[in-house]
């Protein structure tokens, strides 16, 4: 009875984070139409999903009993190209996290100016409690049941929050096996993300973390600021945060505070990034009892003495109940919407700058696209020259969010939607609304 209340808690938690996230995401949304006065029509449009996908799909397991699983996919808008964003699996997937994650990635992908449009998706469970074989055939299953919701030129799914390159092959070789066999190398770039020997790309897999790395630097050096002793403390240790952080220490900064799922740990003198990213994928307990450092509560993780934070976790996890704790004078959004509107009302009232999320975590789907492109055009590139490629991106995106910022007296995530939504308004002004 207990288990069964706890695991009924935890779902009614997670069902009032992601309603949160779904409001969350339609409050910047109009706060950056109304300063632009949006057309109403398109206002319309942009305030809802295009589709929402549930499916309910039968696994086998190694038990030989069969479970049904939820999947979800929703893609919110098109206006620029097929929609694109991850599929993640994780106990808080449900239509209304996927509805809100899929509304930043039609932002994100406009902002840095790609043919992409935005959807996200996954399956809502814990893929720690299944066997390798068991995700595999649960992914394949899911795959199955998508059909033709998913497409290379329709809508290409991703990586993401559990989820990586294993799994992106499956869902591709399963995709293409239903193909007629003189189409399938055809379809690789139904999904991005792969692993480098089956259509991935060099450099995909440290896109995200670098990209946060990038902004924080581009922020710096357009503040005549040196990140060398700079503290900073990072929430989520899984791709995005073990690249970020790795980055960072080349640059000088100083790791000095780490949240997974497992513990809170500080150091004043600093975590050493390998060493720690060596022992939480070996320890079966993340960073729990990394040596040298002091577990901490998990509540006075924001309150750590920092001068960067770097929230690479799930949504909402920074909110008027800690929001005022925060010693930082910069936070880089790793996650997707990981600061609620209450919290960032008090952080900007606070004088902190925020690099918002559809621009400081937009690496991994400028790299998506080029991984995209190599398959559509059947080239190789090397891990330089998208490196080179994606710096550019991110640059050209960075100084248009500040300069428009600057100019119009405005925090620069509301400067970055605004950047966003005018590039889709301009699309739908142009080719009108059918019929």
């Amino acid at each position: 009875m207990i288990t069964l209340e706890k695991e009924k808690l935890q779902k009614t938690r997670a069902k009032t984070q992601a309603t949160g996230m779904v409001e969350n995401v339609l409050g910047q949304f109009n706060n950056a139409a109304d300063q632009i006065d949006l057309n109403p029509n398109i206002r319309r449009i942009l305030s809802v999903t295009t589709n929402e996908i549930i499916i309910h799909f039968p696994v086998k397991l190694d038990s030989g009993e069969v479970a049904i699983f939820k999947g979800y996919r929703v893609q919110h808008n098109n206006a620029l190209g097929p929609y694109k964003g991850g599929l993640r699996y994780h106990d808080t997937v449900d239509v209304d996290a996927a509805k809100a994650l899929a509304m930043w990635m039609t932002w994100k992908t406009s902002l840095a100016g790609l043919p992409y449009g935005g959807a996200k998706g996954g399956i809502q469970i814990n893929p720690k409690l299944y066997s390798q074989s068991e995700l595999e055939r649960i992914t394949r299953r899911f795959t199955y049941a998508l059909g033709d919701n998913i497409g290379p030129e329709h809508d290409i799914p991703a990586p993401d929050v559990n989820t990586n390159a294993q799994t992106m092959a499956w869902i591709a070789d399963t995709y293409m096996s239903t193909k007629s066999p003189s189409e399938r190398s055809t379809y690789q770039h139904v999904v991005t993300g792969k692993p480098v020997g089956s259509g991935g790309l060099e450099g995909r897999d440290r896109a995200t973390g670098y990209g946060v790395y990038l902004c924080i630097k581009l922020w710096a050096d357009a503040n005549n600021i040196s990140l060398k002793a700079k503290k900073y403390s990072v929430q989520g240790f899984g791709n995005v945060g073990n690249w970020a952080a790795y980055f960072m220490e080349k640059d000088g900064a100083v790791l000095v505070g780490v949240q997974d799922a497992f513990a809170s740990i500080y150091s004043e003198e600093g975590i050493g990034v390998e060493a720690l990213f060596n022992y939480a994928n070996t320890s079966g307990r993340g960073i729990k009892n990394f040596p040298n450092t002091l577990e901490i509560n998990k509540d006075d993780f924001f309150s750590i003495d920092c001068d960067i934070l770097i929230p690479a976790a799930l949504g909402n996890q920074i909110t008027e109940d800690n929001a005022e704790r925060i010693k930082a004078s910069l936070i880089a959004e790793g996650a997707n919407g990981p600061i609620n509107a209450a919290g960032e009302r008090i952080l900007l009232d606070k004088g902190v700058t925020i690099i918002p999320d559809i621009l400081c975590n937009s690496g991994g789907v400028i790299t998506s696209y080029f991984e995209w492109l190599q398959n559509r055009n059947g080239e190789l590139w090397k891990l330089d020259e998208v490196i080179a490629k994606l710096e550019n991106k991110l640059r050209t995106s960075f100084q248009n969010v500040s300069r428009t910022a600057e100019e119009r007296g405005i925090d620069m995530r509301t400067s970055a939607y605004i950047l966003a939504i005018e590039r889709i308004e301009k699309a739908y002004v142009q080719r009108g609304i059918f019929p």
